[in-house]
């Protein structure tokens, strides 16, 4: 009896794809597999939205990022790409951090063309210089060029592809020589692989390219990732799987074993794709959340908006206010951050004796039983936000800070959340939410306040009503 191989996450932990409607990833895989190579189906997975094009046969993503943990085969994609690439007669730029890299990819493209059927000087040129290797297709003349980065290579040269591989490594520098190497082609899209970074890695390019596409600001650009959340126990076998997309096919768990060592950190940047915060940078500043605040209460205007937030693992609830204020901003304070074993009374007993236009409840692990409550003690049915409404009411409290549309009186429970958070990704298209960099802070507590100040911000005041006689 033949026992079924487990195999690894065959998508995405984490993805950015633009909506398409036609790929030619399929033309790219039947030139891979003359070869006799196999193509895996994470591989096809993600060279669906890489290949992906539009009506005017351009591109969909211009730019696509992806970073896979090592010994995957992470640029196998971009060997089955560059293939594709050579066969219609574009023009392409390899590059890599290091020379051994560069060459080792120049190695298995010559043997993936003559795997293929072609002849080395009668189907392909090939120029074989370290740093500087080069493989020509007669037939199409594909063009495709192997070199190192340097901070002033590829300037004054034309490509309709640009490859970085080992982009964890790819620096500002190096990035201002070679972006511009694509312009001239009518149809450029410039791809980067890699890990994420290590404390020694000296590339910012890479990591900043993600953190823009996940917060959906960037236009023709997808990213993908397999990858951990937060730091991971070496030893969970779950957590391999779920990072590395190859087990089952050339990666598996005895060969893991085989690598741990005593550096957590190094173990889930390298084996689980985990992307550490080097520089502990909160996503909102304490000095912009200062200018926020007011040392004597503003003048109220209105009913109270109030804002209940679940956490995420079940332990906290958290509730908040928000309320207009003369001068057109928003005040917002919390009530509290209790335990969910105290019950849900005390949110009750705030919400029956408080003068109030809306409450906001979010979190699976709570919202029914708290609005089942409010229905059995006749309280006004409250909303149950839907993701998209989430996504907005997260982005919504960014712009008020920046754009200083709120206010608060600095309670220092909240003030020492919201100072020490981050960012994290929220469904596909580029929404986010927030989380805390310390796990002895919970995030409900700022994440109440947003969903009071969402509802405070799209209510709209009562027209009085107008006789006329």
């Amino acid at each position: 009896m033949t026992t079924k191989v487990r195999l690894g996450n065959q998508h995405p932990t984490q993805s950015v794809i633009l909506p398409y409607e036609f790929s030619l990833c399929q033309q790219a895989i039947d030139y891979y597999e003359r070869t006799n190579q196999k193509c895996y189906e994470w591989q096809k997975n993600m060279l669906e939205p890489m290949m992906a094009t539009d009506d005017d046969g351009l591109w969909v993503h211009q730019k696509f990022g992806y970073s896979i943990p090592r010994r995957n085969g992470k640029t196998e994609i971009v060997y089955i790409f560059e293939l594709w690439a050579l066969e219609k007669g574009l023009s392409i730029l390899h590059t890599a951090h290091r020379i051994s890299t560069s060459h080792s990819s120049y190695e298995k493209m010559k043997k993936y063309l003559e795997e293929s059927g072609y002849t080395e000087g009668v189907d392909f040129n090939s120029i074989k210089a370290k740093g500087q290797e080069r493989l020509e297709l007669y037939a199409t003349g594909g063009v495709i060029q192997f070199r190192t980065r340097t901070a002033s290579g590829g300037l004054g040269e034309g490509f309709d592809v640009l490859i970085i591989d080992e982009a964890q490594e790819y620096t500002t520098e190096q990035e201002s020589a070679l972006k511009y190497t694509v312009t001239d082609s009518k149809n450029p899209i410039t791809i980067m692989c890699g890990t994420p970074p290590t404390p020694v890695s000296s590339g910012t390019v890479f990591t900043n390219y993600r953190e823009t596409v996940l917060f959906g600001q960037a236009k023709y650009s997808g990213w993908a990732e397999w990858s951990v959340d937060e730091m991971t126990d070496i030893h969970d076998v779950e957590a391999w799987y779920n990072s590395n997309p190859s087990m089952g096919y050339h990666l598996n768990e005895r060969k893991i074993e085989a690598e741990l060592g005593e550096d957590k950190l190094d173990h889930n940047v390298q084996r689980l794709g985990y992307w550490p915060k080097y520089n502990q940078k909160s996503a909102i500043s304490e000095q912009d959340w200062k200018k926020l605040k007011v040392n004597v209460l503003p003048v109220l205007k209105g009913p109270l908006h109030v804002g209940i937030k679940y956490g995420n693992d079940g332990t906290n609830v958290a509730m908040s206010i928000a309320v207009k204020t003369l001068s057109g901003k928003i005040f917002i304070e919390s009530i509290d951050c209790q335990s969910v074993r105290n019950g849900n009374q005390w949110i009750i007993n705030f919400l029956k004796t408080a003068d109030i236009a809306e409450v906001v409840v979010d979190g699976a692990s709570g919202q029914s039983i708290l609005a089942q409550e409010m229905t059995d003690f006749k309280l006004k049915e409250p909303t149950l936000p839907t993701v998209k409404e989430i996504i907005n009411a997260n982005s919504l409290w960014e712009q008020s800070i920046y754009q200083r549309t709120l206010c608060h009186k600095d309670q220092p429970s909240l003030s020492t959340v919201i100072t020490n958070c981050d960012k994290r990704n929220i469904g596909t298209s580029g929404g986010f939410g927030y989380k805390s960099q310390f796990d002895d802070m919970d995030i409900s507590l700022m994440d109440s306040a947003l969903l009071a100040h969402w509802a405070c911000s799209h209510s709209k005041p009562k027209k009085k009503q107008q006789i006329r006689y």
